[in-house]
């Protein structure tokens, strides 16, 4: 339909007996010529431009997608932060914004709505919708997933994660943050952060690979596509580049019950009973038990105040000569754990066997995932799990000749 199609569709819809109908359809007239790019001369025109009117909403397209809102009418100060979004696919491909906002609405308020676009002007099967609230965000996830737009199509509705920090391998172990930052902020753009964890058997070398957060989604990656294996090298070393497992995001009445301590940069020398001695005298007994694999460790308090007591006068202090890093640990829903059980070999014993149901049974309903090394504590080897960065651990195993598991690799 063109846009003088629409017009004319527009102005005969409106056109019942009434006084006010040349002013009517002179209104639709400057709707259909006010018709932003993307949807002039677009399928459902003019069910675009009437969706536009209703909400006061924008729509432009750029770039092989079409944006609704971003901001909405009225919005004032930043856009809304990480966990507002979800990803939106299977799609029918004749399915548009009339249609996709109504539905997405009733979870709460749309901050922006962006539904990808091929050439031909059908969509590609996937969107991404803002909401002005996490809430509205998990609200959707939970109502809308599996709805049926069209007869026998069920849309798929999950969290999306902005990820705005890339993997990469293959750096001399003798660098360290200040010279990798320089290093990569010399060949990409919007770098912001490296992060770089020691050798577990010598703190003065760096493990092989660091994760470099960059300002925005589009930053990242822009310095992916750059960094890709032949492109370019850093020191002269060729370099293994990918997507980092994104940061597990928590809802913050779970992580206000949270009362495990997650240790890292330890000593791998380091014992169960001196991490016990250190994270206790603040309080003597308030340390239920301690689980320490290679140089990392859980430690478990009997209340959430000790936790964060001894969170606060531990972190950055020294334990037998290493620098500590101290967080509170993570809990995952346990769905993701299933998932996790379901990979690995046997269906749940993996190294180590019979960890995980511990686990679990000692904390019904979650399992605690901090960094790509924590599944070792429930009892599964790296090579079990799911994730971008999986390959590049499980060949530095082999080149390393170490037995495969998890217990052996960053050294």
């Amino acid at each position: 339909m063109t846009a003088e199609d629409s017009a004319a569709a527009a102005m005969s819809s409106s056109d019942p007996a009434a006084p006010e109908s040349s002013s009517s359809s002179s209104s639709t007239s400057s709707s259909a010529r006010a018709a932003p790019e993307g949807v002039a001369g677009a399928p459902h025109e003019a069910a675009l431009l009437a969706l536009l009117e209703r909400t006061g909403y924008s729509m432009a397209q750029e770039n092989g997608q079409r944006k609704y809102g971003g901001p909405p009418p009225g919005w004032e100060g930043a856009p809304p932060p990480r966990g507002c979004e979800v990803f939106v696919g299977k799609i029918p491909r004749d399915v548009y914004e009339d249609e996709l906002v109504p539905v997405f609405e009733t979870a709460g308020r749309i901050y922006e709505l962006r539904l990808m676009m091929d050439f031909d002007g059908r969509n590609r099967g996937y969107a991404f919708v803002t909401y002005c609230h996490k809430a509205e965000a998990k609200r959707a996830v939970r109502e809308l997933n599996n709805h049926e737009i069209r007869p026998g199509r069920l849309l798929g509705v999950c969290g999306s994660v902005d990820n705005c920090r890339l993997f990469i391998g293959g750096i001399p172990k003798t660098k360290k943050r200040e010279e990798i930052l320089e290093e990569v902020a010399k060949v990409t753009e919007g770098v912001l952060d490296v992060i770089v964890y020691a050798s577990a058997a010598d703190k003065m070398k760096n493990r092989g690979f660091a994760f470099v957060e960059y300002e925005s989604h589009r930053a990242a990656a822009m310095a992916r596509r750059k960094l890709m294996p032949g492109r370019i090298q850093l020191w002269g070393h060729q370099i293994a580049v990918d997507w980092a497992e994104p940061e597990i995001d928590v809802d913050e009445d779970v992580m206000e019950t949270v009362k495990i301590l997650y240790v890292r940069n330890l000593m791998i020398e380091t014992t169960e009973d001196a991490i016990r001695r250190a994270f206790g005298q603040f309080n003597p007994g308030c340390v239920e038990r301690v689980k320490k694999i290679r140089d990392y460790a859980f430690v478990h308090f009997a209340s959430r105040e000790d936790a964060v007591l001894a969170m606060g006068r531990l972190n950055g202090a020294e334990l037998e000569g290493s620098c500590l890093e101290v967080t509170l640990a993570k809990p995952v829903d346990k769905e993701q754990y299933s998932r996790y059980q379901k990979a690995a070999k046997g269906g749940g014993g993996g190294a180590g066997g019979g960890g995980a149901e511990a686990a679990a049974l000692q904390q019904p309903g979650y399992v605690y995932s901090c960094d790509p090394y924590t599944l070792a504590y429930y009892g599964y080897p790296y090579n079990a799990l799911i994730g971008p960065n999986r390959e590049y651990f499980v060949k530095v195993a082999i080149l390393g000749a170490r037995p495969a598991g998890l217990r052996r690799i960053g050294i």
